[in-house]
């Protein structure tokens, strides 16, 4: 399978500003990313006014562009005030922030998007616009959670299906690498589903543990011998729910990456985030990276 994305080490930065103060939080996180990474940072305000021409009027088309411009100044002025030598480029769009976000991304940037919280509960929720961005993206998309007052634990997370995401566990060393930290493969396998997939050519549990013990070994084999001085950790566990456990794991890593489970929506286009992805985007508990899939796995559950 092709990849569609660049590695990290040359992807620029894209990210989406509104105002709110995840979406600063956004901003501030990828401009170290984007020092991270030696790439130039691109802040984006989608302000929709093409959408809304019907609507408003000349005064409050100004009045948006105005703030807009505003809300960009700021932001450019507030990260190259930590970070004086960070190339930064700003861009209004007339167009809405998921298209804006996407066009700006293309093929080959990393998009950057904030937890938008609301409040009790939904703080843990992903807003609406990061669901359309992370969901639509034929780029990598970061969505940015659990940064405020957490301490670096040096690791990076990396979610393992099968044999196939070996593309995925490579990009994840690359991060690691980035951040001079190391790398967890983690393979969750839902033994009821694993049973009745399986259950014509394996004879019990044991066999099937063996089957998914042996997939992650062949990837962490690869990936060390393609970054030996990197440290590599593998592990299996058995779960009802994949999400669950890739949340709790992820309370103890800087980054979460993972390659984007997308299933048909209407006309077959890939809008749908898998059940599994959409959880882990909604409650982790550090920063997920997901990683655009093609066509061939749309049919994933996960």
């Amino acid at each position: 399978m092709e990849s569609t994305f660049r590695t990290p080490d040359t992807s620029p930065v894209v990210v989406g500003v509104d105002g709110s103060d995840s979406a600063r939080t956004a901003a501030m996180w990828a401009a170290r990313e984007a020092v991270r990474r030696e790439r130039p940072l691109h802040i984006v305000y989608g302000a929709d006014t093409d959408g809304r021409a019907l609507y408003l009027s000349g005064e409050a088309v100004e009045r948006v562009r105005a703030n807009g411009r505003g809300l960009l100044d700021d932001t450019a002025q507030a990260v190259q005030a930590e970070h004086p030598g960070l190339r930064v480029t700003t861009e209004f769009s007339r167009a809405d922030a998921v298209t804006s976000l996407h066009r700006a991304g293309a093929l080959h940037g990393t998009i950057v998007v904030g937890n938008r919280g609301l409040g009790g509960f939904n703080s843990l929720m992903l807003g609406s616009v990061g669901l359309d961005v992370a969901a639509g993206a034929m780029a990598p998309v970061i969505v940015v959670r659990g940064v405020d007052g957490t301490e670096e634990t040096g690791t990076v997370l990396a979610a393992f299906r099968d044999e196939h995401d070996l593309l995925y566990a490579r990009y994840a060393a690359r991060e690691a690498e980035l951040r001079k930290g190391s790398l967890r493969l983690l393979h969750v396998w839902n033994i009821l589903q694993s049973v009745g997939q399986v259950v014509s050519m394996l004879d019990g549990i044991d066999e099937i543990a063996g089957a998914h013990a042996e997939a992650l070994q062949a990837v962490q084999d690869a990936v060390c011998e393609e970054f030996p001085d990197l440290e590599v950790r593998a592990d299996a566990e058995k779960s009802v729910s994949v999400a669950g456990v890739l949340v709790e794991a992820s309370r103890h890593a800087d980054l979460l990456v993972m390659g984007g489970r997308r299933v048909p929506g209407p006309l077959g286009i890939a809008r749908n985030l898998g059940r599994a992805t959409h959880s882990v985007l909604h409650h982790a508990h550090c920063p997920v990276l997901l990683i655009p899939r093609t066509g061939s796995d749309f049919g994933s559950r996960s």
